[in-house]
């Protein structure tokens, strides 16, 4: 219904209520105020004929007059009234148009009675999220189109390097070549465990997180040790979670990933897993540089990334943190990240 038809309607409406009040009102001082008129006059001593004609001619006609005035003023107020109610849903009815249209920076002022205030609001709050969530899609396109162009680009190169006699087929060559193809195996296992699509998954069951923190550890330290960054291990014992274990192995992995990729030659990374009162806690935390305040709520984003750099070694396909925040989510827990005093640490949580 258009906002103007409601405006109408409630003008019609209000008309209605307004005529038949005047009316009964008016009926009821004409026969009840008519009688008891000619009563209080015939009592007095005067005919039945005089009196009626003097209240005629007196109170009924005011009666009429003041019906139709009340008719009238309250034609008026019910208009101005219907405007007021009609004007913001008319705006939100175009705002709401323009956002069906693709113009998702649409808004409406807040203003009207409180229902409707709370309905702008609501609105707005929904406007924006739509907008926030086709600024991610975009993002989310061009970033996956980067990630899937560059690897096809080297095998495209290295094809027809082979193919025109530049490059010998030799297995350096072959090995590149492989590279390539394992990045795009990497990037699609990732996009569908993001589309929460991993086909086949084992039940969650008891795992011992423990182990599993200090065996992604183990496998972390080569790549620290050759950019002569410490590792230190602070593992509680027996730290039981259920969850599924391929899934813990990859959280635990791709944060250490991250800080092995972030953290400055000669740094430190510090790996803790620790009982709390309501489960268990893995931290990885690593020096450096730090992420800025407005970045840290993004960073679990997929393909977002602190560092635009598109390099392998520092810029990375830029889902690992999304995987890890999908992989705790499903198994009940909980993600979260700080960065402050030369230190950035990621962290999760789950139930024990």
């Amino acid at each position: 219904m258009r906002p103007n038809a409601i405006a109408t309607r409630f003008l019609l409406a209000s008309l209605a209520v307004a005529l038949v009040t005047a009316g009964v009102v008016t009926v009821g001082v004409l026969r009840v105020g008519g009688e008891a008129f000619a009563s209080l006059m015939m009592a007095a001593g005067d005919s039945a004929d005089h009196a009626r004609e003097m209240f005629d001619a007196s109170v009924a006609t005011i009666a009429w007059v003041a019906a139709l005035v009340g008719v009238v003023v309250a034609v008026a107020l019910s208009a101005v009234l219907a405007r007021r109610l009609a004007r913001p849903i008319e705006r939100m009815a175009q705002a709401a148009d323009r956002v069906a249209s693709g113009d998702l920076s649409a808004r409406v002022a807040v203003e009207g009675p409180d229902e409707l205030r709370s309905l702008a609001a609501s609105y707005n709050a929904m406007a924006e999220r739509l907008a926030e969530q086709e600024a991610v899609r975009r993002e989310f396109v061009v970033n996956a189109s980067h990630e899937l162009r560059t690897p096809l680009t080297n095998l495209q190169g290295y094809l027809e390097a082979l193919r025109d006699g530049i490059l010998p087929p030799d297995p350096a060559t072959f090995d590149s070549l492989r590279e390539e193809v394992d990045r795009l195996t990497r990037l699609a296992a990732s996009l569908d465990i993001l589309a929460g699509e991993p086909g086949e998954r084992p039940a969650p069951r008891a795992v011992d997180l423990a182990a599993v923190v200090r065996a992604a550890a183990d496998l972390a330290s080569p790549a620290l040790a050759r950019r002569s960054i410490a590792l230190e291990v602070s593992i509680a014992e027996s730290l039981t979670v259920t969850a599924r274990h391929d899934d813990l192995a990859q959280v635990v992995s791709n944060l250490l990933q991250n800080a092995v990729r972030y953290t400055p030659a000669g740094g430190r990374v510090l790996v803790e897993a620790v009982r709390t009162e309501d489960g268990v806690t893995v931290r990885v935390s690593n020096t450096g540089p730090g992420i800025p305040a407005e970045d840290l709520p993004r960073v679990w984003e997929r393909f977002y990334r602190v560092e635009k750099s598109r390099d392998r070694a520092r810029g990375g396909a830029g889902v690992g943190l999304a995987i890890v925040r999908q992989l705790v989510e499903e198994s009940g827990g909980r993600v979260g990240a700080r960065s402050d005093a030369g230190w950035t640490t990621f962290w999760f949580s789950l139930p024990a």
